[in-house]
């Protein structure tokens, strides 16, 4: 198994990494913080999810601003997004229903591991928005639903950098331990609202956080791991069969658009004779 590190195709600034740790910070506060809630506190989700998801937007613009000022996002870079996370929208009607599987996720995978964390977190966002808004899917739940992308996407750019089969093998694990992890984060957000308080896997307000987890984590064994497990397998077989090929032509793709192109000015030419140099990776791909 050989380890190597790809040339890198978007950059990403310390400030634009500082904003998405924030960012999920915040956003794990958003579907944890009934866990800390006191016994005598009244926990709903009815009247903050207009707010929740206002502050979820206001992420997404925060995230690729602060991107495209620190030159990690250029117009070609906003192309590609747009791209796939119109691919990643499509793909959305034919998963779900009653199997769980979900398609559009493997687009989130590739994408977020090609082109890197940051851009993997607001194709997650934007594509779950653009399905929401394709599907009718618009309701309280969809905040949860693009932060929980966002992280399926960003955690795809974070793994190790393998190529080969090496490389669609990890993806694949990948694939299989987060589609369930999606269903168990998305139970999070509306399973303190949903159950009794006389059951073995209902929250109770002021329980300590590892007794209300454990009761957690009963009732997503018996409600959701029948749709998280088929999403599991079915992101598995799509990785498995076709992850090598999308990963080639997403880079050929990257590639080609040369993201990381300088433009030099010699002295005493036009600005119109500006110089662009290709990158290392264009330059490495060139026979010797």
């Amino acid at each position: 198994m050989s380890k190597r590190t790809p040339a890198s195709v978007v950059t990403y600034s310390p400030r634009a990494l500082l904003v998405l740790a924030l960012v999920s910070l915040i956003g794990l506060a958003m579907y944890g913080w009934p866990l800390l809630a006191s016994a005598e506190s009244e926990v709903a989700h009815s009247a903050d999810a207009p707010i929740i998801f206002a502050v979820i937007l206001g992420m997404l613009i925060f995230v690729v601003l602060a991107e495209v000022a620190s030159g990690g996002l250029d117009a070609k870079a906003l192309a590609v997004l747009g791209v796939l996370s119109a691919l990643a929208a499509v793909l959305r009607p034919f998963g779900a229903g009653m199997s769980g599987f979900q398609p559009m996720f493997v687009v989130l995978i590739i994408g977020g591991r090609v082109l890197g964390p940051g851009f993997g977190f607001a194709l997650g966002l934007v594509s779950m928005l653009g399905s929401a808004l394709l599907t009718g899917g618009v309701g309280p739940w969809l905040p949860f639903q693009m932060l929980g992308a966002a992280w399926l996407g960003m955690g795809a750019g974070l793994l190790p950098s393998y190529r080969g089969k090496a490389e669609v093998t990890l993806l694949a694990a990948y694939a299989a331990v987060s589609g369930i992890l999606y269903g168990f984060l998305l139970n999070l957000w509306f399973w303190p609202f949903v159950t009794s308080t006389d059951t073995a896997i209902s929250f109770v307000p002021g329980d300590p956080v590892l007794e209300n987890l454990g009761r957690f984590f009963v009732y997503c064994l018996i409600t959701s791991l029948g749709f998280d497990i088929p999403r599991a397998i079915g992101l598995v077989v799509i990785i498995a069969l076709a992850g090598g090929p999308l990963l080639r032509t997403l880079r050929r793709t990257t590639r080609k658009a040369n993201f990381a192109a300088a433009v030099h000015f010699e002295p005493g030419r036009a600005a119109s004779t500006a110089r662009v140099s290709p990158t290392s990776h264009d330059q490495a791909a060139k026979p010797h």
